[in-house]
């Protein structure tokens, strides 16, 4: 499970760190799927996995209408 762990850094210059729950890939682009390693109870994070100028992955916050469409489709895959 260690290697499922994500340290990611805020504004601030704190590190977090996440449990890295899932992969999606959907027609929008691919979405990491996280869960607070501290504090599970407050839910997941979605960001969405970009390139950035040297090739390399990047996270990205999205916005709430962008967390709605993939949450849906998470439930559509659940079920």
């Amino acid at each position: 499970m260690e290697d499922n762990i994500i340290t990611l850094i805020d504004e601030a210059g704190q590190e977090h760190e996440f449990f890295l729950l899932e992969v999606v890939e959907i027609e929008e682009g691919r979405y990491a799927v996280l869960l607070p390693y501290e504090d599970p109870e407050e839910g997941v994070v979605v960001l969405k996995i970009a390139k950035d100028s040297e090739g390399q992955d990047v996270l990205l916050s999205i916005d709430d209408d962008e967390f709605e469409n993939v949450r849906e489709i998470l439930e559509a895959l659940d079920d």
